[in-house]
């Protein structure tokens, strides 16, 4: 990879190469959202591009523009997809009336110090359309884990919270429901109990094969947790 550093890529595969193998997860998470995933859509905070590859094969998807801060992952995305829209930079630096339908925010907003200017941005770049924004992110600050501050987490969120940051931003909230039950006392186990400070590949695997599409079956269909690892968001710019 003669356009990324090594110490980059080293950073990247520590957050990124084990999750590689969440792929029951990924899809999963962008079923739930596919119903707003349509026309002109901007995902924030490509990474390496583990999202970003799934999102291309979305056919109701007329135009993906995926942005990111770090030079060297927008070298490496870049490499990945050469035919698709990369932007290194921040939300900050997009213009006002671009016409998006939606934003993809995953794993994002809790690594942004003041995250309810970056709601608010979100809320102004979807205004013009009355667009929707797909936000997916950690939950629950009792399980903030040593791990959380190696990835540049500054919050763990409550469902309260989050509420009431969208609702400050502008926003209409569609959906908002706490993500993976039995991934919430995992965490807690492994990485607040344990202090792991990485992913293990197999239980990565094993977790996504055989323990999450039940999960998540029960949880989409029958009932949502009252907590979990995640919390996942689907909110509509208001006028």
């Amino acid at each position: 990879m003669n356009s990324v550093s090594d110490t980059s890529v080293c950073n990247a595969e520590f957050e990124f190469s084990a999750l590689h193998e969440a792929r029951n997860y990924r899809a999963a998470l962008l079923g739930d959202f596919s119903v707003y995933l349509r026309g002109n859509v901007l995902e924030v905070g490509a990474g390496i591009g583990q999202i970003t590859s799934a999102l291309c094969s979305i056919a109701a998807i007329s135009k993906l523009t995926s942005i990111e801060p770090s030079p060297q992952f927008c070298a490496l995305l870049r490499e990945k997809f050469p035919a698709l829209d990369i932007l290194e930079g921040t939300v900050a630096d997009l213009p006002s009336g671009t016409g998006w339908n939606a934003i993809l925010s995953i794993n994002v907003l809790e690594h942004i110090q003041d995250d309810q200017e970056e709601l608010r941005v979100y809320r102004q770049l979807l205004s013009e359309t009355q667009g929707a924004l797909c936000l997916f992110v950690p939950a629950r600050p009792e399980i903030y884990a040593p791990i959380d501050g190696d990835f540049g987490h500054h919050r763990r969120y409550t469902r309260r919270e989050l509420r009431h940051k969208l609702q400050q931003a502008g926003f209409k909230i569609i959906g908002l429901r706490y993500y993976n039950f039995v991934g919430y006392f995992a965490w807690w186990l492994s990485f607040c109990v344990m202090k792991k400070r990485s992913f293990a590949v197999n239980q990565v695997r094993l977790f996504d094969r055989a323990i999450f599409p039940l999960v998540h079956g029960f949880e989409s269909r029958i009932c949502a947790p009252p907590i979990g690892q995640n919390l996942m968001a689907i909110a509509m710019a208001r006028d």
